[in-house]
């Protein structure tokens, strides 16, 4: 039951929420979670933490960087997620999606967290 509990709180904050929903396109690095959210690094990392305790995410090393994708591999929390997902409104996370396009195109990505 634990587990469930895991899954509901870490799906409470607005910040995860973000992140999730940028996550929903496609694996990213830390750096461009960071510059999309807009949020310092060591907060970053603790919302990561939560969100791949819950099983909610998944993580890769290359080096030193760490790349998050989410973790499809439990139906139930899939499910959850799409449907959580779903109705989080665009106009939300557009300033999330542009800051991380131009965190993209204004910055040599490789040079800045290695191989994103």
């Amino acid at each position: 039951m634990k587990d469930v509990i895991d899954v509901f709180k870490s799906l409470t904050d607005e910040t995860r929420l973000r992140i999730l929903k940028l996550l929903e396109t496609g694996e990213l690095c830390v750096c461009e979670i960071v510059a999309a959210v807009n949020i310092v690094q060591p907060k970053i990392s603790f919302h990561l933490r939560t969100l791949k305790r819950a099983g909610l995410v998944k993580d890769t090393k290359h080096g030193k960087w760490t790349h998050y994708r989410l973790d499809d591999s439990d139906i139930f929390k899939r499910f959850l997620l799409i449907s959580v997902l779903e109705r989080i409104e665009s106009d939300k996370i557009l300033k999330d999606r542009s800051r991380l396009e131009k965190f993209r195109q204004g910055k040599d990505v490789a040079a800045a967290c290695g191989k994103c």
